[in-house]
């Protein structure tokens, strides 16, 4: 049982004296400074298997007495450093997973000190207030209309999810008293490249994977706006009701942008919420003039996902969503629990009506620091510098013997290993070759790649989505995949 303090001055198991804290923080602080310094000349990963990670971490029973906080510290920093896959690696071109930002690794820190629960405005005035800017700012670097709403999230899959919800609450206003029963069924339209996001969020929402068009692709893996009119005007003389068409500006495989002021037009004629997954591509619009020619649909859309923790180089976990109308938001999630008090009359906006999390972290601080310190001009810089790399990667392929240069776009190049090009190959023998190829790679610790499948055919996949990758690197991985090619093909 619990026993009463015998003083007044409470000694708990978790509190750190400041000295002791200043002393562990800079310590620590050190420590990831010089593991960024010297990253470039580490592997990105040891390729170990889960049972030697597991057998690190140990398996033993929960500790009954407390730890040195300096121990603790120091051996999970040796722990993460040296068995971690180090997406911030200068090599890693696998996810699209971005170099973060050191601003944000600071800011990150000290959003965790505040421990600010941006959901009700007077709960987090500041921290609030930076969200809300944060979320203009971001529409305005790519060129989204101005007076929209939006909230930041924990990635794409959540954005994209609540701009879901709020089509079905605008196209069905009774659905949240009576859900989607005794009504036409709805429809939703997406290219077959479309990131799975889109399999959780028509199950979470109730509207099934039956809803789901699937719209093929043209030679470029971009949607058929032809074939999406087709489906819609089916399901219109079927008696179904179309909700959503989603257009993607940056697909995981191959980078491509659906066509995006096409698809809008079409919408609109039809009455379609139209939604865009930008969640990697979309920043590419700041490059004004130099920005592929359908990321101008992203201003027409009613709703848009971006991930600032991809492309603009914030920490995990940064998405953020964008809406048209701002009330959209408020009428799919705004609640009024009665502990959350009487609204007020000068009240600021409360994050908890614009999305599903009541509970909300402080989000917005590492991307508005990271938008502050690089300017709109730092980020035209960062995104073109990284499609230029990977156009070099392109390049030095297709320069080398045994290798070929698959398709891309935007930061993205796709390549794989062909024995003899000369020669005719089973398509699947190769696709087989490929795959193991990968593994070894992955392996390795030299550099990292991801899987791309384009017209059933496999690639290697690198993504370049980190102003630490430059010219060196990209110079050095044909040789590197051509060299772990051979061998596996000689039968080393």
């Amino acid at each position: 049982m619990p026993t009463e303090p015998e003083s007044p001055s409470r000694e708990a198991a978790l509190a750190m004296a400041p000295a002791q804290f200043r002393a562990l923080g800079h310590a620590l602080v050190d420590r990831i400074a010089d593991m960024m310094a010297a990253l470039p000349q580490r592997p990105v990963s040891h390729g170990e298997t889960p049972a030697e990670v597991r057998t690190l971490v140990g398996d033993g029973p929960l500790p009954t007495g407390g730890a040195d906080p300096a121990a603790l510290l120091d051996g999970a920093t040796t722990l993460l450093f040296e068995h971690s896959l180090h997406s911030s690696h200068p090599r890693f071109h696998g996810y699209i997973a971005a170099s973060p930002a050191p601003i944000g690794v600071l800011a990150e820190l000290l959003a965790a000190a505040l421990n600010a629960n941006v959901a009700l405005w007077h709960a987090a005035p500041v921290a609030s207030e930076i969200e809300a800017q944060t979320v203009r700012w971001l529409a305005e670097l790519v060129g989204y209309p101005a007076g929209c709403g939006g909230l930041l999230t924990s990635g794409g899959t959540l954005a994209n999810l609540v701009a879901l919800l709020a089509a079905r609450r605008a196209v069905r206003p009774a659905v949240r008293e009576r859900g989607l029963q005794a009504a036409a069924p709805l429809a939703v339209y997406a290219s077959t490249q479309t990131h799975a996001w889109l399999h959780k969020a028509v199950d979470i929402t109730g509207l099934g994977l039956q809803a789901v068009r699937w719209i093929p692709t043209d030679a470029e893996q971009r949607l058929d706006v032809g074939a999406l009119a087709a489906s819609i005007e089916a399901d219109l003389a079927a008696g179904v009701q179309p909700l959503m068409a989603v257009g993607t500006a940056g697909t995981v495989s191959t980078g491509a942008i659906d066509p995006l002021p096409a698809m809008a037009a079409l919408c609109r004629r039809h009455g379609l919420w139209f939604h865009v997954d930008g969640a990697y591509g979309a920043p590419a619009a700041c490059l004004g003039d130099a920005a592929p020619a359908d990321l101008s649909g992203l201003r027409e859309a009613d709703s848009l996902a971006l991930d600032p923790h991809k492309w603009l180089y914030a920490p995990i976990e940064a998405g953020c969503v964008l809406v048209r109308e701002p009330r959209h938001l408020l009428d799919a999630f705004s609640q009024h629990p009665p502990y959350y008090g009487a609204p007020r009359d000068d009240e600021g906006l409360n994050f908890h009506e614009l999305g599903p999390q009541n509970t909300r972290g402080f989000r917005a601080l590492k991307v508005w620091l990271a938008l502050r310190m690089a300017g709109r001009d730092g980020y035209r810089q960062m995104i073109g510098d990284d499609i230029a790399l990977a156009r070099r990667l392109r390049e030095r392929v297709q320069a080398t013997p045994r290798l070929e240069a698959g398709p891309g776009g935007l930061s993205i190049a796709t390549l794989r290993y062909r024995p003899d090009p000369r020669e005719a190959h089973d398509e699947a023998a190769l696709d087989a070759l490929n795959r193991r190829l990968l593994e070894r790679l992955q392996h390795d610790g030299r550099a990292w790649l991801g899987p791309a499948v384009v017209d059933g055919r496999f690639w290697l996949r690198a993504c370049i989505v980190n102003f630490g990758t430059g010219a060196a690197e990209m110079d050095a991985l044909p040789a590197l995949v051509l060299e772990l090619g051979d061998a596996l093909s000689a039968g080393a």
